[in-house]
């Protein structure tokens, strides 16, 4: 491998964003990946019938300021507008209409709550929040589980209170992994390089790869932070600060399983099911996404760990949908594909979290080190953390940031 002036460690999303924020700067710019395609966490797979099934992320979150709505148009992909409906029950079924009402009304109050606990100065764990003895504190719960990769005891309750969400969510109907991946088509990447270790000790920044060694002045980090606490890149000198801040911004665990059915038209399209309502270890279950002919089950934090490390997430989804529709509903539905990120050697996990007390470790994730090497990612963003599209905006601020390093750096060697 040869010298490059910037090396950026990671062709997810975030390394995506800072290749494209460097372009027209005149400087050499190279992707290193060591899975043997670009997208990391965002993966757009076609399934049965042609069925787009976003693996990793899926809903452009946000979609009035995503700036992935805008490249979906510039690159011709369709974006299905119809809103998710996560907080209902098609048919009603074992949850009944005023049920929900009390179900939206003790979740609203849930983050009433919230809001104040995170205006007080000592972080709280979100769970504080709940109201003690609360019906509803278990769906509450799972909730959690799915937007956090996480249950509310393990979740910081000023970091939850700092997200930002328009609450206008669209999907991109090829996919918004197969979006991502056209956007990064014409990137210089290498792939199948693992990065393992990099030693910014010298006058240049040494990358050994399984490839070979790489130089460069100037290195963006987007891995996710599961591999940053671990350090399975190793820093050469070491970054405790950064290794603690990852640590205390761990991957949650996010699942889903595909499964075709054999009469769609029973079905309304972007209808949706809690398979139980009384606990928290249930799924989500999105009816014919984009009028497909399919359920997409979801399922988050420990429930998602679980069935995920023991093989059962398809059986465990078409338990809970034949509890809730019928025994004859068990010979019309079967699996299609399933998501493993916990297993995934390059991500051991879906998307971050701040454990209680550790919301500031983002904004320590974030800093640069002595202006050479800069840090990326969703786990990075003080406001957009867990989207696509908030850690490809951390990419474009890292690639500001290399920009300007070199502008000083040139302006000192005149």
């Amino acid at each position: 491998m040869r010298n490059v002036d910037v090396a950026i460690v990671g062709a997810g999303a975030a390394g995506i964003g800072a290749y494209k924020g460097l372009q027209g700067s005149g400087l050499s710019v190279l992707l290193v990946e060591a899975r043997s395609r670009i997208g990391g966490r965002a993966l757009t797979r076609y399934v049965g019938e042609a069925i787009p099934f976003d693996v990793g992320c899926e809903w452009l979150h946000s979609a009035d300021t995503n700036i992935f709505v805008q490249i979906a148009k510039q690159l011709q992909y369709e974006i299905g507008e119809a809103p998710p409906h996560w907080g209902e029950q098609s048919f009603d079924l074992n949850f009944s209409r005023d049920e929900q009402r009390q179900f939206r009304a003790a979740s609203d109050a849930f983050y009433e709550r919230l809001e104040l606990a995170a205006e007080r100065p000592d972080d709280s764990a979100a769970s504080d929040s709940l109201e003690p003895g609360n019906r509803w504190n278990p769906l509450i719960d799972a909730v959690s589980s799915y937007v956090n990769g996480t249950e509310l005891r393990r979740a910081s309750a000023h970091d939850l209170e700092s997200y930002t969400d328009s609450l206008l969510d669209w999907r991109v109907r090829q996919g918004y992994g197969a979006l991502i991946a056209a956007h990064g088509k014409g990137c210089r990447v290498a792939l199948d390089t693992e990065v393992r270790s990099i030693d910014h000790g010298g006058h240049e920044i040494e990358l050994e790869t399984s490839r070979g060694t790489l130089r460069a002045a100037r290195l963006v980090y987007t891995l996710p932070t599961s591999l940053t606490a671990d350090e399975a890149v190793r820093f050469i000198p070491e970054l405790p600060d950064k290794t603690a801040a990852a640590a205390g911004l761990p991957l949650g665990h996010a699942e889903k399983v595909l499964l075709a059915i054999d009469r769609p038209e029973g079905f309304p399209e972007e209808g949706h099911l809690f398979g139980r309502i009384d606990r928290t270890a249930t799924g989500s279950y999105d009816l014919r996404p984009l009028g497909q002919p399919c359920i997409e089950a979801f399922f988050g934090g420990s429930l998602a760990c679980e069935l995920e490390a023991t093989g059962q997430l398809a059986s465990f989804a078409i338990d809970e949908l034949v509890a809730v529709l019928g025994s004859d509903f068990r010979k019309e539905v079967r699996p299609l594909a399933a998501s493993s990120w916990a297993r995934d050697s390059h991500a051991r996990g879906s998307y971050s979290h701040a454990l209680p007390g550790h919301r500031q470790d983002r904004a320590i994730l974030a800093a640069p080190v002595a202006d050479r090497l800069f840090f990326a990612g969703e786990a990075t963003s003080a406001n957009l953390f867990s989207t696509a599209h908030g850690a490809y905006e951390t990419g474009l601020r890292a690639a500001s940031e290399v920009a300007q390093s070199m502008i000083i750096a040139r302006r000192a060697w005149r």
